[in-house]
């Protein structure tokens, strides 16, 4: 038996409004001195009042990385605010925290990092229905010239655009 869409179930259940990702926090100095080879989403551990100061966004990535420590996948320095509601039982704002991954991701990543000298780096923590998580990535470290030249390549590209637009407004 079919519902059509005008049965009042369907026309109740409509989307979800924790369905979607919505961005927490986002790591911009890893895009600035890492090459991002490839990205992995984990979920992440946290305690109730971790989760709450969450989704008050009040959280920091800016030295933070992940490793892979017997067989188990654990991230390091992100701060998480202790939330002010709390209590006593509030943990220590830059614990480690362990990452959940599948199996294949975990031996993936450790291969990875161990032959090759790469290096995990957070790049977003984001909720999705509700459930804490975070974008990795296996990255490479740059040098202080691909800095620059990407620092270059960027001003190139904007005073390009600024260009466009100036002779765009100006006809």
């Amino acid at each position: 038996m079919t519902q059509s869409m005008d049965s009042p179930i369907i026309r109740h259940l409509g989307p979800s409004p924790m369905s979607d990702r919505e961005t927490i926090a986002v790591n911009r100095r890893a895009r600035h001195d890492y090459d991002i080879l490839e990205t992995f989403d984990a979920g992440l551990v946290l305690t109730g009042t971790e989760i709450k100061s969450v989704r008050a966004r009040r959280v920091a990535l800016r030295d933070a990385y992940a490793t892979i420590e017997w067989g188990e996948a654990w991230l390091y320095n992100m701060h998480i605010s202790p939330y002010e509601a709390g209590s006593r039982y509030n943990p220590d704002p830059k614990r480690r925290r362990k990452l959940l991954l599948h199996r294949r991701e975990i031996d993936k990543l450790l291969g990875r990092t161990v032959e090759k000298g790469l290096t995990l780096v957070p790049l977003r923590i984001y909720l999705q229905r509700g459930y804490a998580k975070v974008a990795i990535g296996l990255a490479r470290g740059k040098r202080e010239y691909d800095k620059r030249r990407a620092i270059a390549e960027r001003e190139a590209r904007r005073e390009e655009e600024r260009a466009l637009s100036e002779r765009q407004h100006g006809e």
